[in-house]
């Protein structure tokens, strides 16, 4: 499902076969270049490009990661992958409310929360996490 376009090409989520984390892909037939997003943060990172000698300028990558982060993108990012997964990708983490992060259960902090569920709301781009002990859902506004 195409996301955007950026100098000729299309940044898109794929439906068949994907796994977490939320991902986007933006390639051609010689490299393709993955960058994470996440639904309880703005921000947006290089995941990898594969095969590395074949992809395109650092200077490239960055335009790409740039024009993702946009407000519209991101939310368009996030729609599309909630509307093909019906996932976040974060059940079964913690939720660290001091640094308002998720975090591993594998990582051990004090004052974390498990994760029981989480839902993207589209309409209001907002995700929603049930916490272990909580009686509502946390709100991130996005």
């Amino acid at each position: 499902m195409k996301i955007c376009s950026h100098r000729g090409y299309v940044v898109s989520i794929f439906t068949r076969n994907e796994h977490c984390p939320p991902h986007v892909h933006v390639g051609n037939e010689r490299w393709d270049a993955r960058f994470q997003f996440s639904f309880w943060h703005n921000g947006v990172a290089l995941w990898d490009v594969k095969p590395i000698r074949q992809g395109p300028s650092a200077s490239l990558l960055e335009e790409f990661r740039q024009v993702i982060e946009q407000p519209a993108n991101l939310r368009m990012a996030r729609q599309r992958w909630w509307l093909s997964r019906h996932s976040v990708c974060v059940e079964h983490q913690h939720w660290d409310p001091y640094r308002e992060q998720v975090v591993s259960p594998s990582v051990f902090r004090r004052n974390t929360f498990e994760i029981v569920w989480a839902r993207y709301v589209p309409w209001r781009d907002r995700t929603e996490l049930q916490l272990v002990g909580h009686a509502l859902p946390l709100e991130i506004e996005l």
